[in-house]
């Protein structure tokens, strides 16, 4: 296999989005309570069901970062961390349009004091991010795929 710069730069970027959402799934992992309370100010989901994500999706982040890390089930890992991303979009632009004042509580303490458009710039660059792995995997896979042979 031939390492060039091209994959080198893909392969950091799937190390830094894999550490961004297995540092994220952690925190969350060892504070579920505090996950639900931060589900519940979305206002979106029943109390019942934000407890059910609050223990599910730490360890949905971390396995999926850890996918990254080591190929496997790699653009399964993608696809979902994409589709998280998008989600969680939605529901802050959403909350925010309403007017309703929420903490993401994504990286613990650290970001409840960053601004709207610092969480949405964050956001919006791992949206990117991932969007181009995704697009460079699929690419990749076509360029290996041998032709069929025809008769």
């Amino acid at each position: 296999m031939r390492l060039s710069l091209g994959n080198f730069i893909w392969r950091i970027l799937d190390l830094i989005i894999a550490a961004i959402f297995i540092y994220a799934g952690v925190l969350k992992a060892l504070d579920p309570v505090q996950l639900a309370h931060d589900i519940d100010h979305y206002k979106v989901l029943p109390w019942a069901v934000g407890v059910g994500l609050a223990f599910y999706l730490p360890w949905l982040e971390i396995f999926c970062g850890l996918a990254l890390i080591f190929r496997l089930f790699y653009r399964g890992a993608l696809s979902i961390l994409t589709l998280l991303v998008v989600v969680f979009l939605v529901a802050t632009i959403a909350a925010k349009v309403r007017g309703l004042d929420i903490t993401c509580g994504c990286f613990g303490h650290a970001s409840q004091n960053w601004s709207f458009p610092a969480h949405l710039a964050l956001d919006l660059g791992i949206l990117v991010t991932l969007a181009v792995l995704c697009y460079c995997s699929v690419a990749r896979a076509r360029a290996n795929a041998s032709p069929m042979p025809t008769s």
